[in-house]
């Protein structure tokens, strides 16, 4: 059995661990406390599956009818260290030039129609740490009943 939501989500996870300069160290579903993390784990992500909106497009049987689905993520970035601000703006750069690499999420087996970066908010922090909220938007759709 497969989730779309699942298979998105670990898709994102495989791509952002693809980023090189700067590598990040830790790139994760699982929530954690930032604060406990040693240096050597900066940059660190946290990727989390968010709200998702879907709508019939065809009335079918199951495995005709499709419906499309637009399900957002947050990819929350955390750095350390001196120059707070220009690691953070260049992480941040690094997620959405590496999410624009493929748009359509071709690695995925879903019809996927359009993925980007939303919004950024900067989050307050006390030095030295930083830290940032990309939310990123998938449409996609899919064939009823085959999930």
């Amino acid at each position: 059995m497969s989730s779309i939501r699942e298979d998105l989500a670990n898709n994102l996870i495989e791509v952002l661990k693809e980023i090189q300069d700067p590598r990040p160290i830790l790139v994760t579903r699982e929530p954690f406390n930032v604060e406990e993390l040693a240096i050597t784990q900066f940059p660190a992500i946290l990727v989390q599956t968010g709200t998702e909106d879907r709508e019939l497009l065809t009335m079918g049987a199951p495995g005709t009818g499709r419906k499309q689905g637009t399900i957002n993520y947050s990819i929350r970035g955390f750095v350390r260290g001196n120059e707070l601000d220009t690691k953070r703006n260049f992480l941040i750069e690094q997620i959405e030039e590496i999410l624009d690499t493929d748009r359509q999420r071709e690695k995925t087996k879903f019809v996927v129609m359009e993925s980007t970066v939303t919004s950024v908010e900067v989050i307050e922090r006390q030095p030295p740490l930083a830290e940032f909220v990309c939310n990123f938007e998938i449409t996609y759709n899919y064939l009823v009943g085959t999930n």
